[in-house]
């Protein structure tokens, strides 16, 4: 089981909790982690590069993060209102640091606990993912940010969805500047359409 294998060779533990928990707000979804499989399909479709800063909203325990910081080398920030799950992370960043220390990477990767609307877009942000996290009210609050900070700092940025929610789709193409930039269709797309992740770019 891929989930297993990568947890290990990552030194980290970002399984689903054997009872879901709900968040007390009907605007977050319960942690769900993006499977391994998923992220092995979108770095191998979609050309990351080294100079890119991920902000992964809703990271949970932090399985991409962790996995993009390993594999691509990149500066990944996640952002969590959840203080467990925050806790989660951080524990995890402290055991993957121990795997780290003879690996010669020298990107960023922290975690941030926090609602992701108050989180304050860095000039440097390019690169922002999503799986369902939270409500539609919530992302068009995050998407005004990001335009926001495009505005301030010209720069090309990109919203990566995955299993993205008829919602945002619908936002994104009806009432924001943002284009489709690649559809990349998972294993289980031809029995579920949602199997899929949509990237969308503002160049500005």
């Amino acid at each position: 089981m891929k989930d297993k294998y990568y947890d290990k060779l990552l030194n980290i533990y970002t399984m689903e909790n054997k009872k879901t928990v709900y968040p007390e707000s009907h605007h977050y979804n319960p942690y769900e982690p993006t499977p391994y499989s998923a992220l092995e399909k979108l770095t191998k479709a979609y050309p990351f590069d080294k100079q890119d800063s991920v902000i992964d909203f809703g990271c949970g325990k932090g399985r991409l993060p962790f996995y993009l910081h390993y594999f691509q080398h990149l500066s990944v920030t996640g952002i969590e209102m959840d203080s467990n799950f925050f806790n989660d992370a951080e524990y995890n960043l402290q055991a993957y640091k121990q795997l780290l220390s003879s690996e010669n990477n020298k990107a960023d990767i922290r975690f941030i606990c926090c609602l992701a609307e108050e989180y304050k877009i860095a000039a440097k942000d390019n690169r922002f993912y999503f799986f369902n996290p939270f409500s539609i009210q919530i992302f068009k609050r995050v998407i005004s940010n990001i335009q926001e900070s495009v505005e301030n700092t010209p720069r090309e940025v990109d919203v990566i969805l995955y299993y993205p929610h008829s919602t945002y789709i619908h936002f994104l193409e009806h009432y924001s500047p943002f284009e489709l930039l690649l559809e990349i269709k998972l294993k289980a797309y031809w029995l579920n359409a949602d199997e899929r992740i949509v990237i969308y770019r503002l160049n500005n």
